[in-house]
């Protein structure tokens, strides 16, 4: 296979890459807390064996969007949004994991978890225990939260040390790589969820863009086939 037809390869599996990602982000439109997913494209250039050099795409590398979706209100007491930075910390039995999915509700023992029971973890790491008798519960803009002039916890506000280390495990679970920090300045919203970042529009429109750019390059590969095809077949005869 000639260079043209590595780099080529390589453009049509970036773009494959990318198209599945566009499709994921369409999936969770309507997922509470869920980030946009994109792909990074990277240009690789090697020389082989001394000879002229081989530039190929690489596409391995994705990105998650900072930007805030819109909030819903739901006036349900455990339904927490974030209104700023900063992600909600929760225990997962991989491991602590960060989330915008604000979706909480006290289980049989009484913690703070999320549909999947996961445990959310106060300012300190701690679990967060809610009172089978607590009664009406609220929770503060700084996360505090209270029932009956009694402070049960504080919800924590964490973010990673760095946002390029923020690694998707699953759905709106993150992971951070190099450790996570405190958080100042947002604010916590009770009865209410965080949308889905994704703009449907967008999303679609960048769809057709890669589904064209897929076919264009496949057009081409199909060309240098049998252009190679007939070059065996003159080269035999």
């Amino acid at each position: 296979m000639e260079n043209a037809s590595y780099g080529a390869l390589t453009r049509q599996s970036g773009l494959m890459r990318e198209m599945q990602t566009i499709a994921h982000n369409i999936a969770n439109i309507s997922t509470t807390g869920y980030r946009r997913e994109g792909v990074v494209f990277a240009e690789h250039v090697k020389q082989i064996d001394g000879g002229p050099s081989l530039s190929m795409a690489t596409a391995t590398v994705r990105s998650t969007s900072p930007v805030q979706g819109g909030l819903a209100q739901t006036n349900a007491p455990f339904d927490l949004a974030i209104e700023g930075d900063g992600f909600f910390m929760v225990e997962t039995p991989d491991g602590e994991r960060l989330t915008r999915a604000g979706s909480f509700t006290p289980n049989g023992e009484g913690e703070l978890v999320t549909p999947d029971g996961h445990r959310v973890l106060d300012a300190g790491g701690a679990p967060i225990f809610i009172p089978p008798d607590a009664g009406q519960v609220s929770v503060a803009a700084d996360g505090t939260v209270g029932a009956n002039g009694r402070l049960l916890a504080q919800i924590g506000l964490f973010a990673p040390a760095d946002l390029n280390d923020l690694t998707r495990q699953s759905g709106t679970l993150f992971r951070a790589e190099n450790g996570v920090e405190p958080v100042e300045g947002s604010s916590i919203i009770q009865g209410f969820l965080e949308k889905s970042n994704v703009d449907a529009v967008s999303e679609v429109a960048r769809m057709i863009e890669v589904q064209r750019a897929y076919e264009m390059g496949q057009g081409f590969m199909d060309k240098e086939d049998e252009r190679i095809r007939n070059v065996m077949r003159t080269l035999g005869q």
